[in-house]
């Protein structure tokens, strides 16, 4: 069901749901980020690998640094400069988050979402939200809730409406090596205004296996559709031809 009920939404969550929910980048799935039953749930619907970490949204700076063991003067001058936003900061973890949540990681990937329902919703709650985005996995990231249901709408109880994402590109993620910054995805803030802030970045490639992050694997984002490259003229007279004797 869609609908725009920030109550509902918050009951739901309380009770270990998933909902879907809106951010400026993409729509994410959510779910209780301390909740191990939840977490998993959500790796269940989207049928994402469990050795993909999550992104784990809070409402504030304050509540985000409470979810990382240490967070350094870069990162601090990254979330002033571009939170809310489509920035995730990638930092060691705090206790209180689940090797689920980062795959077994040390390291967990946090931000502040800029949609002012999600904002909303955040305040609502005791708790941060583990939210990737809210499609299967493998599929086109959804930017409205229309998409979200048309994929998963059979399978979660509800979805937040906050119309359409004004970003509609996942967030940068950063981290770091000692103080030099690495980008581990690049994403809705460019890698120049990064590196105007905290310095000259490092940027990592996709891997295939084992990532250091969400977003990493090679096949994270790619629809399941076939390219072909080549001359258009002949790609047009080869379709046409193809359809008059079919």
């Amino acid at each position: 069901m869609i609908g725009k009920d920030l109550e509902r939404a918050a009951r739901l969550l309380r009770e270990g749901a998933l909902v879907a929910i809106p951010t400026e980048t993409v729509y994410g799935l959510a779910g209780n980020a301390f909740s191990e039953t939840a977490v998993a749930e959500i790796f269940a619907v989207k049928q994402r690998p469990a050795f993909d970490p999550l992104i784990v949204h809070a409402g504030s700076l304050d509540r985000l640094q409470a979810l990382a063991a240490d967070f350094p003067p870069e990162a601090r001058r990254l979330a002033e400069a571009f939170m809310p936003g489509p920035l995730t900061l990638l930092l060691p973890k705090a206790d209180v988050i689940s090797d689920l949540v980062t795959a077994g990681s040390p390291l967990v990937a946090l931000r502040i979402p800029k949609h002012p329902m999600a904002l909303d919703l955040l305040s609502l709650l005791e708790f941060p939200l583990a939210a990737p985005s809210a499609n299967p996995f493998g599929y086109i990231s959804p930017t409205t809730a229309q998409h979200v249901d048309q994929q998963l709408g059979s399978k979660i109880p509800y979805i937040l409406d906050g119309g359409p994402c004004q970003v509609g590109l996942e967030s940068t993620i950063v981290g770091f090596d000692g103080a030099q910054p690495i980008i581990y995805r690049k994403g809705g803030i460019p890698v120049e205004a990064i590196e105007e802030v905290a310095g000259p970045a490092l940027a990592l490639a996709h891997s295939s296996s084992d990532p250091l992050a969400p977003g990493m694997l090679k096949s994270h984002y790619a629809p399941k559709a076939p390219l072909r490259l080549g001359n258009l003229d002949e790609m047009i007279r080869s379709t046409a031809t193809f359809a008059w004797v079919s």
